[in-house]
């Protein structure tokens, strides 16, 4: 299998939503040094002057095959004023939000009037919190961590961001401290199927889960936004038993989004990341926008199975249909393969067709093309087709062979790099021979010798 596959469902790790661990602590005392430290590369903006990290900032992370979102933050002070003050409230929202807090403290300066403060804030959070004495670059500075015992939050970790003494013990306290990841069942009858219900806000994502459900299970609200936390409900849909999870809009990138609503964006990713199969509702009546746009491609890039649900049909005209037809055309064109449904959650038209899509899109998702079919295909594909001639010669490509499933992926051996274009043209052709509706695809190449960075090229579908 190619490199190009690593992913969070290849490896060993938990299933569900990342738990959160927000980073805390006043200005300069190495927050952001730490996270890098955490998450394995230099990824988080540090300097050595107070202030660099304004916003809270998510890394995705992962200890001993337990995955999480580490959260940076900016340094927390009280009394602060203007810029200073947007900033502490930012930190504060990550305290809010977080499954576990890792506090800070510069243990070559001690406990300060600042730390003090900080540690009243966070226990008005009731959050686990661990105590971090940063910047113990030796022995003699680990000895001065004794004092920190006086903040009253126990045992203080000594560690050294910067060198990374104590990250490892740190790293397994922080997992031990996160809650009990949901078991995962090897063997034994498959259960629910894991269907995300998601899009921006106010598209009728509560109102759909009620209608399928037969009961009121969610908040139905005009404003929008009204759903924050992912609410799990297992319901029958013809005949069979799925496992919906309602989650939160995505009403701005995630860069963008304040307060509450920041850390909902977070949560639906893990909702989908969680998922087998995608409902992706958009307003049938509304343009498709923007963030619909944004929800669709987080979707497809977290490889799920995908179904669109064009809701509120019941307030569509003629007029709105052929401007609707059109948009799809236009805005859609980059994933022609999702399967679209029209419905009303609101008078239930067409609702039951719903799971028939939902069953499509996640046969063709663990869909697999036994290798003698497909390299009997691909090699007549290849010599109708061959691929353009560069600098004198073609690359071919030698051999095929699925490498997995859910979603499908591809790997071609080949004599060298192949275009990005006739890429895309063998995806294309794939779907048109083998199906896959409802699902994305994966296709990159393995050149038989090394070629440097351009060596290899991978497809999305």
């Amino acid at each position: 299998m190619s490199e190009a596959y690593t992913s969070v469902a290849d490896e060993d790790v938990d299933a569900g939503p990342a738990p959160i661990v927000a980073v805390v602590g006043r200005p300069n005392v190495g927050k952001s040094t730490l996270v890098n430290r955490i998450i394995g590369r230099r990824q988080a903006v540090v300097e050595d002057v107070p202030g660099v990290t304004r916003d809270r900032v998510p890394y995705d992370a992962q200890w001993n095959g337990r995955r999480f979102t580490v959260v940076d933050t900016g340094g927390w002070e009280p009394d602060a004023r203007d810029r200073a003050a947007a900033i502490a409230a930012q930190a504060e929202i990550a305290v809010q939000t977080a499954d576990v807090v890792v506090f800070v403290v510069d243990v070559s300066v001690g406990a300060t009037d600042v730390d003090e403060a900080a540690v009243k804030m966070l226990r008005r959070s009731h959050k686990p919190v661990i105590l971090v004495a940063n910047k113990a670059d030796n022995q003699n500075l680990e000895l001065e961590a004794v004092s920190l015992w006086s903040l009253g939050l126990g045992e203080p970790h000594t560690i050294s961001a910067l060198h990374g003494r104590g990250s490892g013990d740190l790293l397994d306290d922080i997992l031990a401290a996160l809650p009990e990841p949901p078991p995962i069942v090897e063997d034994g009858p498959r259960g629910p199927r894991r269907v995300a219900l998601v899009g921006r806000p106010n598209v009728g994502k509560s109102s759909l889960l009620n209608r399928v459900s037969k009961e009121e299970r969610a908040v139905v609200d005009s404003v929008a936004g009204t759903t924050v936390d992912p609410v799990d409900s297992l319901v029958t849909m013809d005949g069979e038993l799925w496992q919906f999870v309602d989650t939160a809009g995505l009403r701005k990138r995630v860069n963008q989004a304040s307060g509450t609503e920041y850390y909902a964006s977070l949560r639906t990713a893990g909702a989908v990341e969680a998922a087998e199969v995608a409902v992706v509702l958009l307003d049938s009546a509304e343009v498709i926008s923007e963030q619909d746009q944004r929800v669709l491609t987080q979707v497809v890039e977290a490889g799920r199975a995908l179904v669109i649900a064009f809701n509120k049909w019941d307030l569509v005209d003629e007029d709105r249909r052929i401007h609707l037809e059109k948009e799809i055309e236009r805005e859609l064109k980059r994933i022609p393969w999702a399967i679209r449904v029209n419905i009303s959650a609101k008078t239930g038209r067409a609702v039951d067709k719903l799971a028939p899509a939902l069953r499509r899109a996640l046969a063709s998702w663990e869909e697999r093309v036994p290798t003698g079919a497909l390299n009997t295909w691909l090699t007549a594909l290849t010599q109708a087709t061959p691929h353009p001639v560069r600098g004198g010669r073609a690359p071919r490509i030698l051999f095929a062979t699925q490498a997995g499933v859910a979603p499908p992926r591809f790997v071609l051996f080949t004599t060298g790099p192949l275009d990005a274009g006739y890429l895309r043209f063998i995806e294309r052709k794939l779907r048109e021979e083998f199906g896959f509706e409802g699902s994305p695809i994966e296709v990159s190449v393995k050149p038989r010798k090394k070629t440097g960075p351009g060596g290899r090229g991978k497809a999305h579908g």
